[in-house]
């Protein structure tokens, strides 16, 4: 799909957060630990969701969707134990299958599409629960046994890795306690389903989590948490068009730092219970200086400044009076989006590949971007957006794998988005 943006529109209107399109992927899998009935509500329609369901199917997962975006998830029976190569290239959270099929037939394989490292973490945290760990030509056997008590400490501060140890010890050990374990609101979600079903956990939310397992855990319901992600950036996209976008639906728990870190860059929130306006005029107006740049971004560990947001927040810099390091400390080559934003006249250094200097502001002109990643196609979409003339991005329906109708609900707030299905490269 090929889509042609329009810049220079301020939008205005509400915008309704979609739920968490990461959450609802580990409690979809969270409800395959039971044979009872599991309740989810406020579920995007996102590919991500879309995937999981389909291949949880294939494990015996029977879905039901209402008219008000929720499901009723149901697993008889796991019917087969093997993770296919096409199911986990399809999704990085089909992994999170691995749980549910130790849990009930206390065997798995698992045929790799990537390199071995890819899974380094989640594996390391099977091996050190006592689950028996094989590797042999990209093929993974997995046996496990139920156990009295482990304390495990992750070599990651790993969404999945988190998720899947939690799930694991939640059916399948009796006390657990994990360190360095992530605390990012999807997590959360996923910690109070299992709580729901019966298992007893300490610590939600922080990095040490205590998880007393339940032999056989029982049905329960779960909301999906607003996605705070799409909440800031489409809040980041009103500031940086000069519009004025009331986001809807936002948990403000979730956005303290985010803000914080917005506020430096000089953009202030108006921020209640459930709704965020962000109030800016550009050239947005940095704060509190550091020493040798005029300010720093430094993506952290939950709850720091997420990953996920670098890329919004160097959009948001190059529109800053300044200059700005974002600076990517847990992940390599998360930087490299900074090519597009140089073609469209930014000025941006990028020192190494987890270091970038923005200096601002500039002007950004419309240009061609070819397949946006996953976790910066809002922030190109947002540089298009706020850009002179027309920008083109190609391969757009990335956009759909973790946000719900995101360019709908653009469109709908006054932006100029034409689409053109038939066009993809």
């Amino acid at each position: 799909m090929r889509i042609l943006v329009q810049g220079n529109q301020p939008l205005r209107g509400t915008f309704r957060v979609s739920g968490n399109s990461n959450a609802a992927v580990a409690l979809i899998a969270a409800s395959m630990l039971t044979a009872e009935p599991i309740t989810l509500t406020n579920v995007p329609e996102t590919v991500s969701v879309k995937i999981m369901l389909e291949t949880g199917a294939g494990f015996g997962l029977q879905a039901a969707r209402d008219d008000q975006g929720g499901y009723r998830l149901q697993t008889p029976q796991i019917v087969s134990r093997q993770l296919e190569r096409e199911q986990t290239a399809a999704s990085a959270g089909s992994i999170l299958f691995l749980a549910p099929i130790l849990a009930r037939r206390q065997h798995a394989r698992m045929v790799l599409d990537a390199p071995l490292s890819r899974y380094n973490p989640h594996l390391a945290a099977l091996r050190d629960l006592g689950v028996s760990v094989k590797i042999s030509d990209g093929i993974v056997d997995l046996d496990l046994t139920p156990w009295e008590r482990r304390e495990i400490i992750l070599t990651q501060t790993s969404v999945t890795a988190t998720s899947l140890a939690c799930m694991v010890a939640a059916a399948c050990g009796k006390e657990t306690i994990i360190h360095n374990a992530a605390s990012e609101p999807h997590v959360t979600d996923l910690l109070n389903l299992l709580r729901g079903m019966g298992a007893g956990i300490d610590g939600g939310g922080s990095n040490l989590l205590r998880v007393q397992g339940l032999e056989t855990l029982h049905g329960g319901s779960m909301r999906v948490s607003p996605d705070h992600i799409e909440a800031a950036s489409i809040a980041a996209i009103g500031a940086l068009t000069d519009g004025r976008v009331i986001v809807e639906g936002v948990r403000a728990a979730d956005l303290q730092m985010i803000l914080k870190v917005y506020e430096r860059l000089g953009l202030r929130a108006d921020l209640d219970a459930d709704t965020l306006n962000l109030v800016a005029a550009k050239p947005f107006t940095i704060s509190e200086r550091d020493e040798d740049v005029d300010m720093s971004v430094d993506t952290m560990p939950w709850p720091g400044f997420p990953s996920d947001l670098a890329a919004i927040a160097t959009v948001i810099a190059t529109q800053a009076s300044g200059t700005v390091l974002i600076h990517e400390k847990l992940f390599s080559n998360r930087l490299l989006f900074v090519d597009k934003l140089s073609a469209m006249g930014a000025q941006i250094v990028l020192c190494d590949p987890h270091r970038a200097i923005v200096i601002g502001p500039t002007r950004l002109q419309g240009e061609y971007i070819d397949n946006p990643d996953v976790r910066t196609g809002l922030a190109m979409l947002a540089a298009a957006l706020c850009a002179d003339g027309t920008t083109t991005i190609d391969n757009a329906e990335g956009f759909d794998r973790t946000f719900e109708n995101v360019i709908g609900k653009l469109i709908a707030l006054g932006a100029q988005i034409k689409v053109d299905a038939g066009r993809g490269a």
